[in-house]
């Protein structure tokens, strides 16, 4: 079996496949390598033959992360590196090294799945928006906060704005004004979270008059799904690109 990592800042997404590529065994989102690999042992039949990841955390614990992997599976461990071209796609930044390994990925699976010019939205703790042509030139994009910053930075910077997450979730049942702290904060930031969206997918349509495709991946994705119409909500889009640029041969 082929064991998939996309290790964030905060969280570790996992997936077990079979060896073809095909089937899923298990997966799951945890918080700590620890968490990691209890979860990976309740497995049925834990049994790992291969192990592919990509990693934004630092090198030092990207490293210790491997050498855990590599002790307790005895496997080799293939870590996505930054690249110039992969197939028919090319890194739009001005230094290629400095666009984010995750945010590349998604490009890469984005392309791979529409075959035609895309649009790339990441809905995490941060925003990530990203341009492909339709020859597979990847055109840069832009970054800006998620919900999770957004309602951070209120509760930070604002001594008053203090609520739990279950006020937060149900808030934004609705995007009626709010009539309470939270719903005020949770439904100003989501609809701040949606002109974003809405203004991205404007832009596409002005940018390329003969179509495109839209993506949606992260945990808020669901969110804005409505705003775009015709987008494909793929969670697993940046493991989509994972096997395009780390093939296992």
């Amino acid at each position: 079996m082929i064991l998939e990592l996309d290790c964030g800042n905060s969280f570790i997404k996992w997936r077990v496949i079979g060896a073809d590529g095909l089937g899923r065994v298990g997966a799951g989102i945890v918080d700590s390598d620890a968490r990691l690999f209890a979860d990976l042992a309740a497995l049925p039949n834990p049994r790992i033959d291969r192990c592919r990841l990509v990693s934004v955390r630092s090198d030092a614990e990207t490293a210790q992360l491997i050498d855990e992997l590599r002790a307790t599976y005895d496997v080799k461990v293939d870590c996505v590196q930054s690249a110039r071209q992969v197939g028919s796609v090319r890194n739009g930044y001005e230094d290629y090294q400095r666009l984010g390994l995750d945010r590349w990925l998604a490009v890469l699976g984005a392309y791979h799945l529409g075959q035609r010019a895309c649009l790339v939205l990441d809905l995490g703790t941060a925003v990530t928006a990203d341009w492909i042509s339709s020859d597979g030139v990847h055109l840069g994009g832009f970054i800006c906060p998620g919900l999770p910053l957004m309602r951070d930075q209120l509760s930070t910077h604002t001594r008053r704005i203090r609520y739990d997450m279950q006020a937060a979730v149900a808030a934004l049942q609705e995007l009626e004004p709010g009539r309470t702290t939270a719903q005020a904060v949770e439904r100003g930031c989501l609809l701040m979270l949606r002109g974003f969206v809405a203004a991205q997918f404007a832009e596409a349509q002005a940018r390329f008059p003969e179509g495109f495709e839209v993506f949606l991946t992260g945990g808020d994705a669901e969110l804005v799904r409505d705003v775009v119409p015709g987008a494909q909500v793929v969670p697993d889009l940046v493991f989509v690109g994972l096997a395009i640029a780390c093939p296992l041969n």
